[in-house]
Formats: C-alpha cells, sequence, structure tokens
C-alpha cells in the first residue's frame, strides 16, 4: 500500500510541472550569507532541471556563466551552505563536486577534471529509505586540497520517475571560489561532466517505489583528506 500511495505522490507531483521544481541560488561562507546567484552562476531555464546526460548543461546548468559571476574567497576546512528557492521536493541523491580551474574560475568552463566531496545518500536504517530533502545543504571545502580558484558544484539527482519509464533530473549549480590554506596533498578520483553518469548505473536506474532497500549514488567516492 505504502509504494501504491508513493507512486500516486509521484504522479500528482509530475503532473503539477514547474511547481515542484528548485534551485540552489544563495551560497554562504560560515556564517556570511550572499545574496542570491552573488557568488553562483545564473542560469537561464528558471529552476527546471537537465535531463539529458551527453549535454553540457550538466556541469553548471542551462545559460551558466562565469563572465558575469564574481569569485568569493574561502579557506580549506572553511564551512560553506547551499541554499535553494524551495526545499528540495523529489527523492534522490544530493551530492558536492570541486573542478580546479586552469587560470581563474570566471573563464572556465568546467571541461576539465571534477573530484566529488559529499554525498547526502538516503539512509535505510528505520527500514524504509529516508532522503535529506532540505532548503539548505553545509559542508567544508577540504583541507588537502591545491590552492587555487575552483567551480564549486551542488548537484540534486531526482529520480522520483523511475528510469526507464521516467527520466531522472539533475538540478545543478555552481559556485566560483578562490580557496587558500590547502595541504595540496590531495589524490582525488576525477571525472568528466558530461560522461560522469550513464544510464546504466544503478543509482539513475533505481526504482524507489519496488523493492528499495539500498542505494548506489552515482559518480566517484567522495574524496577523503
Amino acid at each position: 500500500m505504502k509504494n501504491l500511495v508513493n507512486f500516486a505522490a509521484a504522479a500528482a507531483l509530475a503532473a503539477n510541472g514547474a511547481s515542484a521544481h528548485y534551485i540552489f541560488q544563495q551560497l554562504s561562507v560560515d556564517a556570511t550569507e550572499f545574496g542570491p546567484f552573488e557568488y553562483i552562476r545564473q542560469n537561464s531555464n528558471y529552476n527546471s532541471p537537465v535531463t539529458e546526460l551527453n549535454s553540457n548543461d550538466l556541469r553548471c546548468n542551462v545559460g551558466a556563466e562565469g563572465a558575469t559571476t564574481e569569485t568569493t574567497d574561502v579557506k580549506a576546512g572553511q564551512a560553506f551552505t547551499f541554499t535553494l528557492d524551495t526545499p528540495v521536493y523529489h527523492q534522490g541523491p544530493i551530492s558536492i563536486y570541486m573542478s580546479k580551474a586552469p587560470t581563474t574560475a570566471s573563464e572556465y568552463d568546467g571541461s576539465e577534471g571534477w573530484f566529488k566531496i559529499k554525498d547526502f545518500a538516503p539512509d535505510f536504517s528505520s527500514g524504509e529509505a529516508v532522503w535529506d530533502m532540505s532548503d539548505s545543504y553545509s559542508y567544508e571545502i577540504p583541507s588537502c586540497i591545491e590552492d587555487g580558484e575552483y567551480l564549486l558544484r551542488i548537484q540534486s539527482l531526482a529520480i522520483h520517475n523511475p528510469y526507464p519509464s521516467g527520466t531522472p533530473q539533475f538540478y545543478v549549480s555552481c559556485a566560483q571560489v578562490s580557496v587558500t590554506g590547502g595541504s595540496g596533498t590531495y589524490n582525488p578520483e576525477t571525472v568528466v561532466i558530461p560522461g560522469a553518469f550513464k544510464e546504466t548505473d544503478p543509482g539513475y536506474t533505481a526504482n524507489i517505489y519496488s523493492d528499495f532497500t539500498s542505494y548506489i549514488v552515482p559518480g566517484p567516492e567522495p574524496l577523503t583528506c
């Protein structure tokens, strides 16, 4: 019965269209909260998702350019928070990635390697999946990365419309940060975007309404310093 209720709820959300969408629009560093899109690249598709796995828009979202976005200073080990326009509405993991710019973050298109620093995965300890569907997500800049300018990318992979009858949705934003104080001892597993996520990934094809007792978040393992 619970699965039938969940399926009906998912169908209702799908019918609502954009009303169930959301966007990561605001960055905070420690207790300092910046304005919407002050250091986050402004997208041009309102709060709609990216769905094509081979699209460059998977990097930072549709129309999200760096030239008009400022870059903020952060220290390795410092806390940061991404805040949305409305709480996450769809089941699925939240992941945070970084990619070092060859020169400046504002000039960088995100075509180099990306490494993951955090996953917010489902908790099955209660006997069913509990997702962290919040209005903000916080973590720390890894202490072991190199100094330099980076794209700091957050991604919500919404799997409420199970593949292949439905299409998973990526809600993505990139902040531009300049990191100092890192040890430079890291050796991350990097991936390219697009290319990091495939139609055969168990975390992409998972059906949350049928025998859903475990979950593997797509992408590489998060960096550990």
